[in-house]
């Protein structure tokens, strides 16, 4: 089992790291290249740079809020 959680928090910090890095290559370093650059085409337009984020960012607020308020049910019902 131990080597099992290695490899997934391996797995899982190769993904973030793989992540900041492209994002940040996206965001930071990609406006100061031409744009008739070749390696433009391996990126979304800038809009999505933001629209992403936001996204992603009102997806796990509104998953928070449901399982906050499923805990509260389900204490409520358990202390009746």
């Amino acid at each position: 089992m131990e080597l099992a959680d290695k490899a997934v928090g391996f797995l899982l910090s190769y993904i973030s790291l793989s992540i900041f890095t492209y994002y940040t290559f996206w965001v930071i370093i990609l406006p100061f290249v031409n744009s008739d650059h070749f390696i433009h085409r391996y990126f979304l337009p800038q809009e999505y740079a933001i629209l992403i984020p936001v996204f992603a960012g009102m997806v796990f607020l509104c998953f928070l809020c449901i399982f906050i308020g499923y805990v509260m049910l389900k204490s409520k019902k358990k202390k009746a």
